[in-house]
């Protein structure tokens, strides 16, 4: 294959990768880090399956099928861009070596086939973006809405939709240059790869080589530079979830959906008060009794946080918030991301024991959101990816009645009338089955 680029543009095309590369290692490296400041937690168990929920849940976006349309809207989009992008294998190539087209030689009939094919996803990206992006600013399906999607949120998803977008037609209309300059015997441009989607555009392109060049290096390079700086968008991105489902999804939790999980330490107590025979299993001393702070959550709580996208179907799920409560699970998620991403700031700038005097309860998430919640359940069941607001909602909980003795009237009353009467509610244990009669 001959060399089709001067040398210098080679270089160019090195340093931006290195650059976007280098870049993108650093963002992902530092949410790690802030994932990793919080508590720990050993989810290393039943491994097998663990990776089924992963190819089933995050993979197979199983629980996406609950509904079909946006199901169907997302597949589209979720397998052609990853598919697409298989080319950028191919680009990648092209750009440090100065060829064009490199596997064509190689794979004869099977490289037009596969081009088709990209044409052919490229072109369902392009409907599921137009689609996604009506229903969220035509049509603003309710879901999209609520206090906490603020003017960032609602754009961010916008962007990402006309990226990809712009993506998909400086794509579609590289093939459709490409092609006339193949079929006009130009040099350089063999005749490889199938184009039954860009074949429309080649009527609106001009039939002169030079142009046709100029267009093809256009997009060619506006595809290449575009996903560069959408690799670097992600991770300020709520798009971040096209990553992290993976490993959200694998730690998921496997036990029976709503069950709580109980403080070791507290549950010594409770036993040895229960048999003074017990010998408690020795546990470090817990710097404090459920969280205050985003770094007193584990870090499977802060993983889950940088793994929303912000869908909104828990919120729209949550009973409390469908009954004009100020709970928002999907607030709590993104509050949370907020917090622990403002700590991690703090700790570039500041050193790790800066202390600001803010945290995630009160300065973030009020006590009229947490008391709302019914732990239900129904937001970790709405959430395609498994991700898990209530474990959040129960640790802030925690933290108000253990910590501050801080739990409701209504609460402390109903614990009350348990301590002494053995029901919820105010009358002897012996009528309790009055009601029968």
């Amino acid at each position: 294959m001959q060399i089709r680029c001067p040398m210098i543009l080679q270089f160019l095309f090195l340093v931006l990768l290195i650059a976007a590369a280098g870049l993108f290692a650093k963002n992902i490296s530092k949410i790690r880090r802030n994932i990793l400041l919080g508590r720990d937690l050993d989810l290393s168990d039943q491994k097998g399956l663990r990776w089924m929920n992963l190819l089933k849940i995050a993979l197979g976006q199983s629980k996406m099928a609950a509904k079909p349309i946006p199901f169907l809207l997302h597949l589209c989009l979720y397998v052609g861009f990853v598919i697409i992008n298989i080319e950028l294998i191919e680009i990648v190539i092209d750009g440090l070596a100065g060829t064009h087209r490199v596997f064509a030689p190689m794979m004869g009939s099977l490289y037009n086939f596969l081009i088709a094919s990209f044409e052919w996803l490229a072109f369902l990206v392009l409907l599921a973006c137009v689609v996604f992006l009506s229903r969220r600013n035509l049509i603003k399906l309710k879901r999209f809405t609520g206090t906490e999607m603020t003017k960032w949120p609602k754009s961010d998803a916008n962007y990402i939709l006309v990226i990809e977008i712009l993506l998909m037609t400086a794509f579609l209309t590289m093939n459709a240059a490409d092609a006339k300059l193949q079929f006009a015997n130009v040099e350089h441009y063999i005749k490889a790869g199938s184009f039954p989607v860009s074949a429309f555009l080649q009527n609106i392109l001009p039939n002169d080589a030079a142009s046709l060049i100029a267009i093809e290096r256009t997009c060619w390079w506006f595809h290449i530079i575009g996903i560069f700086a959408f690799l670097n968008y992600v991770p300020y991105s709520k798009h971040l979830h096209i990553l992290f489902a993976f490993p959200a999804s694998y730690y998921g939790s496997l036990h029976a959906k709503g069950k709580i999980n109980n403080m070791q330490s507290v549950s010594n107590e409770v036993k040895a008060m229960l048999d003074p025979t017990f010998v408690p299993v020795q546990t470090e001393s817990p710097g404090r009794f459920g969280a205050k702070d985003a770094t007193d959550l584990n870090w499977k709580n802060l993983l889950d946080s940088y793994a929303c996208t912000e869908c909104g179907r828990c919120t729209s799920m949550c009973p409390a918030n469908q009954t004009g409560k100020l709970l928002s699970p999907r607030k709590i998620m993104m509050d949370t991301r907020d917090r622990i991403t403002e700590i991690g700031k703090n700790i570039d700038l500041h050193g790790k024991d800066f202390k600001d005097d803010k945290s995630l309860l009160d300065q973030y998430v009020s006590r009229e959101e947490l008391w709302a919640c019914t732990t239900c359940n129904a937001c970790t069941e709405a959430c395609p990816i498994n991700l898990d607001p209530l474990s959040i909602i129960i640790e802030l909980r925690r933290y108000l009645v253990m910590e501050e003795s801080a739990a409701t009237a209504s609460l402390n009353t109903m614990q009350s009338n348990i301590e002494t009467n053995g029901t919820p509610w105010k009358f002897a244990n012996s009528e309790r089955a009055n009601w029968t009669n």
